[in-house]
């Protein structure tokens, strides 16, 4: 069954009108109420808040990097195991075939049920996790193998275990090596970017994110909790943040906004995952009309250009 937000009740009872009209196959009602769940689908969702979008990004129904590989490669093999300590279920590495292209895909998954969250540790990697993801980035690079990466984590995970094994030391080591890379290589953020944890799998030659994607330092949550001692304040948090695909782009802090259906990708998956990897497939060819210096040299003046301030002339 779908999972409705608050500011979706009017399409809910739209939706289940239609399903009513169909069962008594009144055409004609179900005519008029789908243009009804149109405008209203297009009124709500062209609306929304910052907020509301942070809603979207975190919807349980929402496509996670396993359903865009499923959906997305062929002849696809895992890739497991950092070679130091375990396999972190949390970040999963694939190599295989989008299209006709030989690429790698570095994903971070949260997990479906109970099961399944626990398993992946609600998308929160370890040192491991990071470790695995440079060993695969590291595999693409030798063998000149496109590499796409999926961001979806509320963060890192912070347990003792993952400070024990050097947490800051691993994201940090992803950092300076993703930069590094001359393969291309193309990040996108396809729910919660969240800290650290996102970008140690976003440094690439292009970063975009989903319509309704975020992407923040911290998640408003512990922002309004760290700012005015009072978590209730998210809301307020999340438009400070600027963590909206908009406002991102804007900012010119990454590079794309993938045009996920109106709706969202929680309704649509099929289309949400075809419009991701249309977007990777053409990034890649346009990256590919570069030479390894050139796209170097890019990534090198787009990392340079980020914290830019102006001083006020009074």
């Amino acid at each position: 069954m779908a999972t409705y937000l608050d500011f979706e009740d009017k399409i809910k009872k739209l939706e289940e009108d239609i399903t009513v009209a169909k069962t008594k196959n009144d055409e004609h009602a179900v005519d008029i109420l789908e243009k009804k769940l149109e405008k209203e689908v297009e009124k709500t969702f062209k609306n929304l808040s910052d907020y509301q979008k942070l809603q979207l990004a975190r919807h349980p129904d929402r496509p996670y990097a396993m359903d865009y590989i499923r959906g997305l490669m062929t002849g696809e093999y895992e890739i497991h195991g950092d070679r130091h300590f375990d396999d972190d279920p949390a970040i999963v590495c694939y190599l295989g075939y989008i299209g006709s292209e030989k690429v790698m895909v570095i994903g971070e998954q949260k997990g479906r049920g109970t099961k399944g969250k626990l398993k992946r540790n609600f998308g929160m990697p370890s040192p491991q996790g990071y470790r695995k993801a440079l060993r695969a980035a590291r595999m693409a690079e030798k063998f000149n193998i496109p590499i796409l990466m999926l961001v979806d984590t509320p963060g890192a995970y912070p347990g003792l275990g993952a400070e024990e094994r050097n947490q800051s030391e691993a994201i940090a080591k992803n950092l300076y090596e993703f930069s590094d890379l001359t393969t291309p290589t193309v990040s996108v953020v396809i729910g919660e970017g969240g800290s650290g944890g996102a970008l140690a799998i976003s440094v690439a030659d292009k970063l975009a994110m989903m319509r309704y994607s975020v992407y923040a330092v911290i998640s408003p949550e512990g922002c309004s909790a760290i700012l005015w001692n009072d978590p209730a304040k998210a809301e307020t948090a999340a438009n400070a943040l600027k963590i909206t695909s908009d406002a991102l782009k804007e900012l010119e802090l990454i590079d794309d906004i993938v045009n996920e259906p109106l709706i969202g990708a929680h309704r649509k998956k099929e289309e949400a995952i075809k419009a991701l990897g249309d977007y990777f497939l053409t990034t890649l060819e346009e990256l590919k009309q570069l030479t390894a210096a050139q796209r170097y040299q890019m990534k090198y003046e787009k990392l340079m250009s980020l914290g830019r301030f102006q001083e006020d002339e009074k």
